[in-house]
């Protein structure tokens, strides 16, 4: 008989050959029958995602791919190329990197494999244009049911967080130092946005803001050794593990401020902090409430819910503390969003509760 169970481990029993001839002879038999089990566990894999119109993504993945140990893997229906090296799959594909969607999902049904995590490489656009190499997690928490988002993903989502957003973030200052893209490049974390829909927790980290620099080679080769030794492909240790147990538990849930999150960047730059979902102005809509009323408008409070479920999901047994731009709310957004963290047991912290 085989039981398949949680879609990860199969557990198979083998009987032994027993013969029956009288009832004492069965009772007997069945006194020496012996049970064996084998239990046979689906390889966890991380899946590194690019696409190939999109040079702050291929370039990237082919830097990656010069290195050694990599190897041709399966297609992935229609036609997505794949590479292997050790527990790591690179694919590349075609199409919108923001909306080619469930590629975690459709990768284990094609190859039996369990997708542990998602890193996604893509270009980042900004309207100052600034050089820039990028780290987020990805969701549309803000937008209602119905509403169709823009650029991927749906309405009301948030997609696991990746672990590893706050440790690579750091490793990333380090590398774009030594290789010289610093002051030139501002190495950054961006608010949560964007698609596509995944079930595995997931990042993305991207190149810009223009085209001069999406093609940057320079640029491509600390992004791809990022990924190799944040992974541990070279033999190192890999960047990110999350482990509750070691006592380092703290995770940093970014509510307010601008885009590139300066505030909650001060709190996550220093060692041993993790990073969850964060949350700019913009996927906060609040409408004041009537003279006369108490109820304040907006999908606010569904953004914060989302995010802190995604989050806490994201760190089993992790401290998850909301850290508020307390400078980039009015006085009446601050209480209210305060009161409602307080209803749903999420807990606050301040920066010095981060050391």
């Amino acid at each position: 008989m085989v039981f398949k169970i949680s879609g990860r481990n199969i557990i198979r029993f083998v009987k032994t050959h027993i013969t029956f001839q009288t009832n004492a002879n069965r009772i007997q038999s069945l006194q020496n029958a012996t049970c064996r089990v084998t239990v046979s566990k689906r390889e966890m894999v991380t899946l590194i995602v690019a696409t190939t119109y999109d040079p702050a993504s291929i370039n990237p993945a082919a830097a990656l791919l010069s290195m050694p140990g990599w190897t041709t893997g399966p297609i992935l229906p229609p036609d997505i190329k794949s590479f292997s090296n050790q527990q790591t799959r690179l694919i590349q594909h075609d199409g919108s990197i923001v909306k080619e969607d469930d590629l975690d999902l459709r990768w284990e049904e094609t190859t039996g494999e369990v997708v542990d995590e998602v890193i996604f490489l893509s270009r980042h656009t900004a309207a100052s244009n600034r050089p820039a190499l990028t780290v987020h997690p990805i969701g549309v928490l803000h937008l209602k049911e119905g509403e169709s988002p823009p650029h991927g993903g749906k309405a009301g989502w948030a997609a696991l967080t990746n672990p590893r957003i706050g440790p690579w973030l750091r490793l990333l200052k380090k590398m774009a130092e030594a290789h010289s893209l610093v002051p030139e490049f501002e190495i950054t974390l961006e608010g949560t946005h964007h698609g596509p829909i995944t079930s595995k927790p997931t990042m993305f980290l991207e190149i810009g803001s223009t085209e001069e620099y999406w093609k940057r080679q320079d640029a491509a080769q600390v992004i791809a050794l990022l990924i190799w030794e944040g992974l541990g492909l070279g033999g190192g240790e890999a960047v990110g593990n999350w482990n509750s147990g070691n006592g380092k538990r703290k995770v940093l849930l970014g509510i307010g401020g601008g885009h590139y999150a300066p505030r909650h960047m001060d709190v996550v730059l220093k060692d041993d902090i993790w990073v969850g979902h964060l949350l700019s102005g913009y996927s906060l809509p609040m409408e004041e409430a009537k003279p006369g009323e108490n109820h304040i408008g907006g999908t606010w409070r569904q953004s914060i819910q989302a995010a802190f479920e995604a989050t806490k999901a994201s760190f089993p047994g992790g401290e998850i503390l909301a850290h508020l731009d307390q400078k980039s709310f009015k006085g009446w957004q601050k209480k209210a969003i305060t009161e409602f963290l307080a209803e749903q047991n999420i807990n606050v912290g301040r920066p010095n509760d981060f050391t």
